[in-house]
């Protein structure tokens, strides 16, 4: 038994493709995207020598101090140098939600309905957590 070979299935397969290239993709774009924060070539809405003033402070207080974006928000400041790092954090945290779409017709091709079932309710969990239309507990 040591010795089989245990095979992933397709599903497996096609969700770690999309995950492994997604990750290296959101990477890259954080690397590249970190670069154009501290080269200055985009204005930031914090300037960076203005940082250690707002480090001790609790979020709800920088936000308050700086008239912070929340949510979705910081979308309208994308142009910002400090905010532009914000697309890769985000491509990295919808990366879930393509895996489970890219796997959602190989599950159906099965006819293994309860998995079709999860994945649909996972893709429809995730994205309303992600709207930010649930709000849940204090932030």
């Amino acid at each position: 038994m040591a010795n089989e070979k245990t095979k992933a299935s397709e599903e497996q397969l096609a969700y770690a493709k999309v995950l492994n290239r997604g990750m290296w993709f959101g990477l890259a774009l954080l690397v590249i995207t970190f670069f154009v924060y501290i080269s200055g070539v985009l204005p930031t809405y914090v300037p960076i020598n203005d940082l250690p003033k707002y480090w001790t402070m609790r979020v709800h207080d920088f936000n308050v101090a700086l008239n912070a974006p929340t949510g979705w928000h910081w979308t309208a400041l994308v142009g910002k140098g400090d905010y532009l790092n914000f697309v890769g954090i985000a491509i990295l945290s919808g990366l879930t939600i393509l895996c489970y779409l890219v796997i959602l017709p190989i599950l159906a091709r099965k006819k293994d309905t309860a998995y079709v079932v999860i994945a649909i309710v996972e893709v429809l969990v995730l994205a309303l957590a992600a709207s930010g239309l649930l709000k849940v507990g204090g932030h």
